[in-house]
C-alpha cells in the first residue's frame, strides 16, 4: 500500500522545496538554504565565517547594528552579550545546515531522544568552546575593552529541567554531536522553567523562571514546522477501502505545536544536531465576534488555554487539573515529535518497511512512553498498516531508559481522565494489553496472578494506566543506569518482565560531559591537567588514567591543591553575597548540592552537622579540622517535607553561624536557586562529596560523577554510581559508610526508629534540641513533623545510618588533616573517572540499542558545494 504524507510534510512537491526553486538556491525542510552556485556562495561570504578575532568583531559589530539596531551609546551589556551569541551561532548555523542536508543525502539512521526535561544552563562557553573560538573570542572582546566574563553572565540559565534527568539529556546530546551520531532531541519549550527559589525567612519560595524575558538567541522559530495535536473527542468506525475496518478519532479539541530549533555543536568536528523544542499554540487564537460583542476574555480564552500545555514545567499535580495538564504535556510533545519523526522519514522513503534501520527512539523515562500508542496511532489510522506490521515496527523503533524504582514516580494516570483526554490511544493500550495478557496467559497457565501484576492497567476502585508496563512492553530494549539499579530493575521493579522477555533489560551507567564539566566549570585544573598529559582527554576522558602517574609527585599535589584552593576563594566569594555569611576557604568545603527529597537523606547531613556543632561547644577533647557545610536545591512547591527540611537546614545555619564560640571551626550555608550555573561555580570548590541517599534509591546520580571529576572525595552509600565509583578509584580513595541495599530491605519489616534514637545519646540530643523548638524559638512545634517522622516511621533508614556516617565524617576530617594524603586520593579520584563520560554512555547505546552509524561531516567546504550540485 502506498505510503499516505503526514500533515507537515514540507518537502513534498518534485525539486524538494517549498513552493517552487527560489532563485540560485535550494531549500531543505528544516528552512536552511543551499546555494547550488558554489562560487557566489564563496563570493557572497555565506561559506565559513572566520574564527580569528578581527571576524569575530567584525560580525560582533554588524550584528549589534543591524540585529539589535545598538551603537556603543544606546548598548546594554546584555545586548553585547547577544551579538556575541549570535556570532557564534553564525558558524554553528553554517555547519548545522550542512550537517542536516548530508543526514538527508547519505539517508542516514537516526536517533531521536525524546525528553521531558533538558537541563541545558548557560550555552555561549560551550558553544565557543566546542567551536573551538573561545580564546579568540576573549581576545577580540578584550580588545573592543569587554570582559568576556562579564558578557558571559547576562546570559540566562535555560532551565527547562528539574534535576539529574535533565541534564542527563543534556549531556546526551553533547556526546552524540561530538560522536557524529545523527541525532535529534525533542521536548517542550517551557516559557517558564524550573522555577527560581528564594530563600525567605528560611523557607523556600518559589518564583516564575522568566528565561525568555529578554528572548533566546541560540533557537530559530520553525513557524513552517507545526503540527495539529488533537485531545478529547470520540472514535468512529469506518473502512479502508480494501474493506479493513478503520478507526478515526474525530470531534476533538485540536492545539498546534511549533518547532523551535537548537543548534546542538559537537566538540572537536563539523557536526551540528538539532534540539527540537515545540511551543503550544491555539488552532483559533483569536476569537472575532467575541470581541466585537465586548467579552474580551472569551475572544482569547483558547489561546490562553492551549498556550498553557507549554507554559510551566511541571505544573503541580496535586489537583485533577495539574494531573491533566501534565498529561496534556507529554502527549503534546510525544505527538508532534512522532509526526515530525514519519514526516522527515518519508522524505526519503516511499514504504515503512525500512523505518526501524532509519529511526531509533529512545524514550528518556516514562514521560515520553505516550511515542508508542502516537507511532501505533499513525501507523494504523493514517498509513493503513496492519496492527502486526505497526507493532513490529514500533517495538523494533522505540527503546526505553528507567530512571527510578520508586513507585510513587512510576507514573500511572486515572483511566478515566485518560480515556476522556485521550480516547483513541486508550483503545490502543487496551488492545495492546489485551494481546499482551493473552500471550502472557499462554506461556504461563498456572500462574493466574501473572497477568495483573504485567496488566499495563492496574485494576482497583480506580482502574489506571501504567506508564513503565507500557513503555517495557513496547520496546526492544530497556535500560537501567547503574550496575545496582539495573540489578533492581530485573530483580525488584521488572521482575516479571525480565522473566517474559529474558535480555530485554541491560545496563548503561549515566556519565557527564566532560566538555561542560571540567573544561569549561573548571579551567585551572583542566589547564594544570592538559599541561602534563595533553588536551585528547577532552575527547576522551579515558585518556585522563594518565594523571594517575602524578598523585604521588609533590609538585603536582602542590599545583593541585592550589588549584582547589583558588576554586574555592571564588566560591567563599559567591557565598557571601548570596548568604550574607562568611566563609573560610582553608576550611574543608563539605557539599551536598541536589534535589531535595527525603531519600536523598539532606536530612542525616544536618542531623550530623548539628550533632557536631554541639560537640565543638561541649566537648573540649573532641576533634575537628574546620569545615563549612554546604547545601543547595530545590524541591516540588507541594512536597511538605522536602521544605521543612530545607526550612530546618536554614535555621540551623542562622542559629550556628551566629555562635560566636564556634564559628571559626563550623559554618553551614543554603545556596539558593541552585541550577547549572551554580553547579559550575560549586562543583570545582568542593573537598567533600556528599552521596548519602538511601541505598538501593538513587538509579544511579551525576552529581557524584562531576565532583569527583573535579577531586572532590565521595562519602556515601553503596547506592547508584557510587558503586561504580568505588569500583574504579578503589576502596581507599571513597568513604563508604551504611547499609547496604539488600540489608535495607532486610531491616525495613521489623524496624523500629526509636530504638536508635534510645541508644545514641548524640541522636538523642541532637532530635531533642530540634523537637524542642530551639531552632525555632519563635514557633517551637515548626518541625514535629519531621521528628515524628523519624521517631515513628523513618522510611528512609536515616537514624539507622547516623551512627555509622557520623564515624565515617570522623575519618573524613582525620585525612584532610594529611593534606598530601588528601591530594592523592583526589587526584586518583580525577584519573579514574573515564568510565563516567557520556561519551562512553552514548558509545553503548549506540552499540547495543540505536545501531545508527556515525557520519561524520566533510570540513571542506569545496567538497561540499560540489556534492550539493552533484546530487
Amino acid at each position: 500500500m502506498p505510503v499516505r504524507k503526514c500533515v507537515g510534510d514540507v518537502r513534498n512537491d518534485s525539486n524538494g522545496s517549498i513552493g517552487g526553486p527560489i532563485a540560485g538556491f535550494v531549500l531543505d525542510f528544516d528552512g536552511g538554504l543551499f546555494m547550488k552556485n558554489s562560487a557566489l556562495f564563496k563570493k557572497l561570504g555565506i561559506f565559513q565565517k572566520g574564527t580569528d578575532r578581527k571576524d569575530i568583531q567584525y560580525d560582533f559589530a554588524n550584528h549589534l547594528e543591524y540585529s539589535l539596531s545598538k551603537d556603543q551609546y544606546t548598548a546594554t551589556m546584555h545586548d553585547l552579550y547577544y551579538s556575541l551569541a549570535l556570532t557564534a551561532r553564525d558558524r554553528m548555523i553554517e555547519q548545522w545546515i550542512r550537517t542536516q542536508q548530508m543526514y538527508y543525502d547519505n539517508d542516514v539512521k537516526r536517533v531521536y531522544y525524546l525528553s521531558a526535561e533538558y537541563l541545558m544552563g548557560r550555552a555561549l562557553v560551550n558553544n565557543l568552546i566546542n567551536l573551538d573560538m573561545y580564546e579568540q573570542a576573549r581576545e577580540a572582546m578584550g580588545e573592543l575593552n569587554l570582559d568576556l566574563n562579564e558578557l558571559i553572565e547576562q546570559e540566562a540559565d535555560a532551565g527547562l529541567g528539574n534535576g539529574g534527568l535533565g541534564r542527563l539529556a543534556a549531556c546526551f546530546l553533547d556526546s552524540m554531536a561530538t560522536l557524529q551520531i545523527p541525532g535529534y532531541g525533542y521536548g517542550i519549550r517551557y516559557e517558564f522553567g524550573i522555577f527560581e527559589q528564594a530563600i525567605k525567612n528560611c523557607c523556600q519560595v518559589e518564583l516564575p523562571d522568566t528565561w525568555l524575558k529578554f528572548g533566546n538567541p541560540w533557537e530559530i522559530p520553525r513557524p513552517e514546522i507545526n503540527f495539529t495535536v488533537r485531545f478529547h473527542g470520540r472514535t468512529s468506525d469506518s473502512f479502508w477501502q480494501d474493506g479493513r475496518l478503520r478507526t478515526e478519532w474525530v470531534d476533538t479539541s485540536d492545539v498546534i505545536g511549533i518547532g523551535y530549533d537548537i543548534p546542538i555543536c559537537g566538540y572537536g568536528n563539523k557536526t551540528v544536531n538539532t534540539l527540537r523544542l515545540w511551543s503550544a499554540k491555539a488552532s483559533n487564537e483569536f476569537d472575532l465576534d467575541y470581541f466585537q460583542h465586548g467579552d474580551y476574555l472569551k475572544a482569547v480564552r483558547e489561546k490562553n488555554l492551549s498556550e498553557n500545555i507549554s507554559k510551566v514545567l511541571y505544573p503541580n499535580d496535586a489537583s485533577f487539573q495539574g494531573q491533566e495538564l501534565r498529561l496534556k504535556q507529554q502527549y503534546f510533545f510525544v505527538s508532534c515529535s512522532i509526526q515530525d519523526i514519519v514526516r522527515r522519514y518519508l522524505v526519503n522513503q516511499s514504504t515503512f518497511d525500512q523505518f526501524p534501520r532509519k529511526v531509533a527512539i529512545q524514550m528518556n523515562d516514562t514521560h515520553p512512553s505516550l511515542a508508542i500508542t502516537e507511532l501505533m496511532r499513525i501507523f494504523l489510522d493514517e498509513q493503513a498498516l496492519s496492527w502486526e506490521q505497526a507493532w513490529d515496527l514500533t517495538t523494533r523503533s522505540c527503546a526505553y531508559t528507567n530512571h527510578t524504582i520508586l513507585s510513587e514516580a512510576l507514573e500511572k494516570w486515572p483511566v478515566s481522565m485518560f480515556g476522556n483526554l485521550l480516547p483513541r490511544h486508550l483503545q490502543i493500550i487496551y488492545e495492546i494489553n489485551r494481546r499482551f495478557l493473552r500471550n502472557v496467559s499462554v506461556f504461563h497457565i498456572d500462574d493466574n496472578e501473572l497477568a495483573e501484576r504485567t496488566s499495563i492497567i492496574e485494576e482497583g476502585p480506580d482502574r489506571k494506566v501504567r506508564m513503565s508496563h507500557l513503555a517495557f512492553i513496547g520496546s526492544h530494549a530497556v535500560n537501567g543506569v547503574a550496575e545496582l539499579h539495573t540489578k533492581l530493575l530485573k530483580t525488584k521493579v521488572f521482575r516479571e518482565f525480565d522473566e517474559l522477555f529474558p535480555g530485554r533489560i541491560i545496563n548503561v551507567t549515566n556519565g557527564i560531559t566532560p566538555r561542560r564539566w571540567l573544561l569549561s566549570a573548571n579551567p585551572l585544573l583542566a589547564g594544570l591537567i592538559s599541561g602534563r598529559i595533553g588536551k585528547e582527554w577532552v575527547g576522551d576522558l579515558g585518556k585522563l588514567e594518565g594523571v594517575r602517574e602524578f598523585a604521588d609527585d609533590p609538585a603536582f599535589q602542590e599545583e593541585f591543591l592550589s588549584v582547589k584552593r583558588k576554586n574555592k576563594q571564588a566560591l567563599a566569594g559567591l557565598a557571601e553575597d548570596l548568604t550574607g555569611f562568611a566563609v573560610d576557604p582553608d576550611s574543608i568545603f563539605d557539599v551536598q548540592v541536589k534535589r531535595i527529597h527525603e531519600y536523598k537523606r539532606q536530612l542525616l547531613n544536618i542531623l550530623h552537622v548539628i550533632g557536631c556543632w554541639l560537640r565543638i561547644k561541649e566537648e573540649p577533647e573532641f576533634q575537628w579540622y574546620p569545615r563549612t557545610f554546604i547545601f543547595g536545591g530545590k524541591t516540588a512547591p507541594d512536597y511538605y517535607m522536602s521544605k521543612m527540611i530545607i526550612t530546618l537546614i536554614c535555621s540551623a545555619a542562622e542559629m550556628i553561624n551566629n555562635d560566636h564560640s564556634t564559628r571559626e571551626m563550623i559554618k553551614v550555608v543554603f545556596l539558593p536557586n541552585y541550577r547549572v550555573t551554580l553547579a559550575e561555580m560549586i562543583i570545582p570548590a568542593a573537598d567533600v562529596s556528599e552521596q548519602i541517599s538511601t541505598a538501593g534509591y538513587e538509579a544511579s546520580g551525576t552529581g557524584n560523577m562531576k565532583f569527583a571529576l573535579n577531586g572532590a572525595l565521595t562519602i556515601g552509600t553503596l547506592d547508584g554510581a557510587n558503586i561504580e565509583i568505588l569500583h574504579e578509584a578503589g576502596g581507599e580513595n571513597v568513604f563508604i559508610f551504611g547499609l547496604n541495599a539488600e540489608e535495607v530491605e532486610s531491616i525495613k519489616p521489623t524496624y523500629n526508629p526509636y530504638d536508635y534514637y534510645e541508644k545514641n545519646e548524640l541522636l538523642k540530643r541532637v532530635i531533642d534540641l530540634i523537637r524542642n523548638g530551639f531552632f525555632s524559638p519563635e514557633e517551637r512545634g515548626l518541625f514535629h513533623p519531621i521528628i515524628d517522622s523519624l521517631l515513628n516511621f523513618d522510611p528512609y533508614l536515616v537514624l539507622a545510618d547516623f551512627e555509622g556516617y557520623c564515624n565515617c565524617q570522623a575519618r573524613v576530617g582525620d585525612t584532610y588533616a594529611r593534606r598530601n594524603e588528601w591530594a592523592r586520593k583526589a587526584i586518583i579520584n580525577v584519573a579514574s573517572m573515564g568510565k563516567f563520560s557520556s561519551d562512553r554512555a552514548i558509545l553503548e547505546y549506540n552499540e547495543h540499542v540505536w545501531h545508527a552509524e556515525p557520519f561524520p561531516i566533510a570540513c571542506n567546504e569545496e567538497a561540499v558545494a560540489s556534492k550539493i550540485v552533484a546530487d
